[in-house]
């Protein structure tokens, strides 16, 4: 994936969630523990946290550094610190060699940057689209190569389903929900360290 999958995902979830940003936004995103806000927030540190660990290179952790969105910023402008950080996550991948590495739990490729900021627009708008009430899913082009980076052992059938249900979202006809998952970027076999907290589901990646 590359840096023009990254600002395709920041614009469709901008699309998506624009025209809503009058709502209240301190509602729960969907299945998560945290607020629409607050998942949106989220949304732009992690994209900004690839970036600077991709064009730093960094070896064997992530760099000490976190955004802060300040509290009180209306919906839409958190969306337009969203569109800036993919931006520039999409540059730092742009202008990176292939064969470049930065860690994320192993040597990470920036394909796998790419990758790991286009699940976080999608997953992450599915779950305020959700919070505010909106039919929005992730469009099955930009599902499609997140699966094949991230969730190799990814279920047969339609990419958005399968993404959704890959990362603890839904429950599939012959699939209960999960309620553990992880992703794999790193170019290794070693398996995924750490967890988070922003889903009910045991997640094991940033």
């Amino acid at each position: 994936m590359t840096g023009t999958d990254v600002e395709r995902a920041a614009a469709e979830a901008v699309s998506a969630l624009a025209p809503h940003s009058g709502l209240d936004w301190q509602v729960r995103a969907g299945s998560l523990d945290w607020s629409c806000w607050t998942t949106a927030a989220h949304i732009a540190h992690d994209l900004t946290a690839y970036a600077a660990q991709l064009a730093s290179r960094a070896p064997s952790a992530y760099l000490p550094l976190d955004l802060r969105v300040r509290p009180g910023t209306p919906p839409a402008e958190v969306l337009t610190v969203v569109s800036a950080s993919a931006r520039l996550l999409g540059a730092a991948i742009t202008a990176a060699d292939p064969g470049d590495r930065a860690w994320h739990w192993g040597p990470c490729d920036p394909g796998g940057f790419a990758a790991m900021g286009v699940a976080e627009l999608l997953l992450h708008t599915y779950d305020i689209a959700q919070g505010l009430g909106l039919p929005w899913r992730p469009p099955p082009a930009l599902c499609a190569p997140v699966l094949a980076r991230l969730f190799p052992d990814n279920p047969q059938g339609p990419p958005t389903e399968a993404l959704l249900w890959s990362a603890g979202r839904l429950a599939l006809p012959d699939r209960p929900r999960r309620t553990s998952w992880s992703w794999q970027a790193a170019l290794t076999d070693s398996p995924a360290a750490g967890t988070t907290t922003d889903l009910p589901a045991g997640r094991t990646d940033r």
